[in-house]
């Protein structure tokens, strides 16, 4: 697990930003698959999800091991892991980008959420979706899916390093889903890029209220012209941004 932990100030700079904001600060550093593939909001929350990862693997489930009995294992990795979240922290499920059979349902998600979970997210899907839906924990999944996990996956490893949705995740990363999708931060780099990200954010609201009053991208976006970067100084002390 990463040795670096999210401060308070890194945390609510990324409560501010979009991810794909994010992926363009982390594609500046070379990583160009930290966006969790074909996944999105169970239901849009207006607000971002922001929380260091805490890992479940599921595997190919063969059947002798995957009956229903197996629920009744105390020590089963899927109940497990909705028990060893840590507060503030997101689940994140390697369903293997398989929605033919869900990942959890709304009494797991549920649970998950009561414990003090910051979000869930699953490159599979989820039972009961249109209840977690309603729950006020993000969650962020493929689509929804009514099969029991144990139909074709096995919950085999708890915070382990997984791929989900193509994306690598390795327990500590940071994660942080909008109202679009989901993107994963290595730990040690969360505080430079949610600085930087927040200075984009900055500018490239400068650039859409231009273009909003019939201004061209060019020179502006991204400003090759000195005068736009003289009147984004100007608009950028007249906002206190």
């Amino acid at each position: 697990m990463s040795v670096h932990t999210l401060s308070a100030e890194t945390k609510a700079l990324l409560e501010t930003v979009s991810v794909a904001t994010l992926a363009t600060a982390l594609y500046k550093r070379g990583l160009r698959n930290q966006v969790i593939q074909d996944v999105r909001p169970v239901v849009p929350k207006g607000r971002n999800m922001v929380g260091p990862a805490f890992t479940l693997r599921y595997m190919p489930a063969r059947e002798d091991r995957n009956q229903l009995v197996e629920f009744r294992n105390p020590k089963h990795p899927q109940r497990q892991a909705v028990e060893a979240c840590p507060p503030g922290h997101v689940m994140v499920m390697d369903s293997r980008k398989s929605a033919t059979a869900a990942s959890a349902g709304d009494i797991l998600i549920t649970r998950l959420m009561m414990r003090g979970a910051a979000g869930v997210v699953t490159d599979g899907g989820y039972r009961d979706a249109m209840n977690i839906g309603q729950l006020e924990m993000p969650a962020y999944h493929n689509r929804p899916s009514s099969p029991t996990n144990l139909t074709t996956n096995e919950a085999i490893d708890i915070n382990v390093p997984i791929g989900c949705g193509d994306a690598p995740v390795f327990p500590g990363d940071i994660l942080v889903g909008d109202d679009d999708s989901v993107i994963v931060i290595p730990a040690h780099m969360a505080d430079e890029v949610a600085r930087e990200a927040v200075e984009m954010t900055v500018f490239e609201d400068f650039v859409l209220s231009k273009v909003r009053t019939g201004a061209s991208i060019i020179g502006l976006y991204p400003a090759t012209i000195e005068a736009n970067l003289e009147e984004f100084a100007k608009w950028r002390a007249a906002s206190g941004r």
